[in-house]
């Protein structure tokens, strides 16, 4: 369980659930498919929930950041997480767009003084997109999300951090109810997977809303966003 504590730590630090590591962790020990997909949007709805009150309660959400990527994307993760396909592909090119946004990302490493408005009508269509993939692939698109509104101007850090969290756990819902409406649901037994992920995620998002700067916290994203590639290539 200590893998499951690790990843939620790091992840949950910049309010993201996980889901992206927890697969790539039970790849490596053998775990099922089967197991995989749900086990991991389960830890997401916890994970991200911690974060998200975490970043809240330190004044970082910002409600007319996140709505517009919200309405669109919980149908668009219900209709994704409704399919079974191979996804070998859209994870290799989501896989390259975290590896280009990344590198931008670090290019610009220090945060704006001020933000752009949302273009309510772009994000609209980016929480479709992002949606879908989300619920197909079984993440909560957190890791996506992120680097796009950061690299449009739209929020600090923290706040980016507080946005994802929520769009998260709206998706990882929406995913794991349209994989128990299409699927058969595995035996699996996932308390104490549960119970580590919910420690990590408290002890990271403590320290990414209360005690980790902005840039560090970049540095710490942008590291786990190339962590994200790296599962999306090779798991």
């Amino acid at each position: 369980m200590g893998g499951i504590f690790l990843i939620a730590v790091l992840y949950s630090s910049v309010g993201h659930g996980g889901a992206s590591g927890y697969l790539a962790f039970m790849a490596l020990v053998g775990l099922s498919p089967e197991f995989m997909r749900p086990a991991a949007l389960i830890l997401n709805i916890f994970v991200s929930l911690i974060a998200f009150i975490s970043f809240a309660r330190n004044r970082h959400f910002r409600f007319h950041l996140i709505w517009p990527f919200v309405v669109t994307s919980v149908p668009s993760a219900f209709l994704g997480g409704s399919i079974s396909a191979d996804v070998r592909v859209y994870k290799i090119i989501l896989g390259v767009f975290l590896i280009l946004a990344v590198t931008r990302m670090l290019l610009q490493a220090k945060d704006r003084g001020s933000y752009k408005k949302v273009n309510i009508m772009l994000a609209l269509g980016i929480g479709a997109i992002l949606g879908f993939f989300s619920g197909l692939i079984g993440i909560g698109g957190g890791i996506i999300l992120s680097p796009v509104i950061l690299l449009l101007g739209w929020a600090s850090v923290k706040q980016t951090a507080a946005v994802s969290a929520v769009f998260i756990l709206v998706n990882s819902i929406a995913g794991l109810s349209g994989f128990v409406l299409h699927n058969e649901w595995p035996e699996m037994n996932i308390g104490l997977i549960v119970a580590a992920g919910v420690a990590g995620g408290l002890t990271g998002s403590y320290l990414g809303s209360y005690r980790i700067g902005e840039r560090p916290l970049r540095y710490a994203l942008s590291f786990v966003l190339l962590l994200a590639s790296v599962k999306l290539f090779f798991f």
